[in-house]
């Protein structure tokens, strides 16, 4: 009579099985992974919007991106998040040392691609919460319809799960465009140690998120 296996034992051998296939064939190895990529990215199709909006996290591949839409029209003005220094930052303003903000440098790089009409948006703390948390106020102080919001590929689903849920009774149409100059690159991001590093921190983020707030 033959022993029949638990269910835990069934379920780990189908595990193994996947695994060693997956392995073993490049071509669903790859897309197994460029799918993983992906998972972190959106990419929605932007319209005119009254203002572009370049997240904390979007670097210079964000100042690009805000610079290339308004030169192909999609609006005529953007705003950064205002940087406030930290204990660091204080420290050597306190000893006489110049200091340039993420937002004044990225102000000044707006200025040189041609971008002539910048605000910057008031924030206390830093971080991808507290950005969701100032963003409703403002575009309802200003009265905007829509604004493209500028992000980090690797980080842009899970900033549009978090802003979906904090304009909730807001009148502003948020879309959020990856820029295309980011360092993380969904289709290879396993050739480097960088990318790894980069798909396991923020895949982590993107699962407690929807394990948070499952229906964002």
């Amino acid at each position: 009579m033959i022993a029949r296996w638990p269910r835990w034992a069934r379920i780990l051998a189908v595990v193994v099985l996947a695994g060693a296939v997956i392995v073993g064939v490049p071509a669903i190895r790859g897309s197994m992974l460029r799918a993983a990529g992906w998972v972190l990215v959106v990419d929605d199709p932007v319209e005119p919007a009254d203002i572009v909006v370049v997240a904390v996290d979007a670097d210079g591949a964000g100042v690009l991106e805000a610079a290339d839409l308004v030169h192909s029209g999609i609006a005529t003005r953007v705003a950064v998040f205002a940087d406030p220094p930290d204990q660091v930052d204080r420290e050597f303003l306190r000893r006489g040392l110049p200091y340039e903000d993420a937002a004044a440098q990225r102000t000044r790089q707006l200025r040189s691609l041609g971008v002539t009409a910048i605000e910057q948006i008031p924030r206390a703390v830093p971080g991808t919460e507290a950005e969701a948390e100032v963003l409703p106020d403002w575009c309802d102080q200003h009265q905007f319809r829509s604004v493209v919001i500028v992000s980090a590929r690797d980080h842009s689903r899970r900033l549009r799960r978090v802003l979906h849920r904090s304009m909730r009774g807001h009148t502003t149409k948020v879309t959020v465009r990856p820029a295309r100059y980011s360092v993380f690159d969904p289709d290879r991001w396993w050739e480097t140690r960088t990318g790894i590093r980069t798909e396991i921190i923020e895949l982590q983020k993107l699962l407690l998120d929807v394990v948070r707030h499952p229906m964002s």
